[in-house]
């Protein structure tokens, strides 16, 4: 009797033991499930609020001023005499803030055209681990020129907003992985001012932009806008034929800051004329060498920081 009791204590004390290590290892696999259904955001889809020319889906942290010079030379083609487009040269120059880590704003002057433009980019979607596929962000900006610049039909009544165009754009963007990103940007510049008869005042486009990461610091750029609409339009101002954008570049990373190199057909840098308006081919030679450089000052130190 002896025996049978401490045997049977003996199984009830190991199938005990066993129960609990299986509830353990249970409650082990669930958290393990646990922390990979975890949604987490993804981070620099790309490093810098521009691809290149145009907007990125990022934007600036919250309280941050960010000024930015962004300037194009001639065409490569211009040989030496005008030290291969070096010596023409246009300049814009910005004012970024971001309001919040979602909301960010900018006024900007470009020389060429003597355009000025105010914007506003709202992230509305952000990218997560095992939740959200995609960033999705709105671009919106007024754009408005000189007067002088623009072909005025005869017999136009002048209004200022015939100086004026819109600019709204969809990002739409994804981290494919460490080294890869890529965005899609369905395009509407409205222009105020064109020659209805010949032209519809809206211009639709699709950009289409990426970014292949080679070291931490080194990436290659690219992005083209595909007009679906206006194909012909004018260069503002003249008569001379269009082209679709197109513009290959490199980021480099120095000290938290990206410096960014490109060679592309658009002579300005601008929305307005890149988008609807590019008027050199890059199989004609009319590439044009530019760069971006900017500097950022935190004016409104984040909530964390300010004890």
């Amino acid at each position: 009797m002896r025996k049978f009791l401490l045997a049977s204590a003996l199984i009830c004390g190991t199938t005990l033991s066993f129960a609990q290590s299986a509830d353990s290892l249970m409650n082990e696999l669930d958290n393990d499930v646990k922390a990979t259904a975890k949604k987490e955001d993804v981070e620099f889809t790309f490093k810098a609020t521009r691809i290149c020319n145009t907007s990125s889906v990022e934007n600036l942290g919250e309280g941050v001023l960010d000024f930015r010079v962004n300037h194009r030379f001639g065409r490569l083609n211009q040989g030496a005499e005008n030290f291969y487009g070096l010596d023409n040269a246009t300049t814009k120059l910005g004012l970024d803030y971001g309001i919040k880590k979602w909301l960010m704003v900018g006024v900007e002057h470009s020389t060429l055209n003597k355009e000025n433009d105010v914007f506003v980019k709202a992230k509305l979607l952000k990218q997560q681990k095992n939740g959200m596929p995609i960033t999705l962000s709105y671009y919106g900006s007024i754009s408005a020129v000189r007067k002088s610049t623009l072909p005025i039909p005869a017999g136009t009544e002048w209004h200022f907003s015939n100086q004026l165009a819109y600019i709204n754009q969809v990002l739409i963007a994804r981290k494919m992985s460490n080294a890869i990103s890529l965005q899609l940007t369905p395009t509407l510049v409205h222009y105020n001012l064109v020659d209805s008869s010949k032209y519809s005042n809206n211009t639709i486009a699709l950009g289409i932009g990426g970014r292949v990461k080679l070291s931490r610091r080194v990436a290659i750029t690219a992005e083209y806008y595909l007009r679906l609409t206006n194909q012909d339009m004018p260069v503002i101002g003249s008569t001379g034929k269009t082209y679709n954008s197109a513009t290959v570049g490199i980021d480099v990373e120095t000290g938290g800051h990206v410096f960014q190199l490109m060679l592309s057909n658009s002579f300005t840098n601008t929305e307005r004329v890149i988008i609807g308006q590019t008027g050199d081919s890059w199989k004609d030679g009319g590439i044009h060498f530019g760069f971006n450089i900017s500097r950022v000052f935190t004016v409104v130190k984040p909530k964390e920081f300010r004890n």
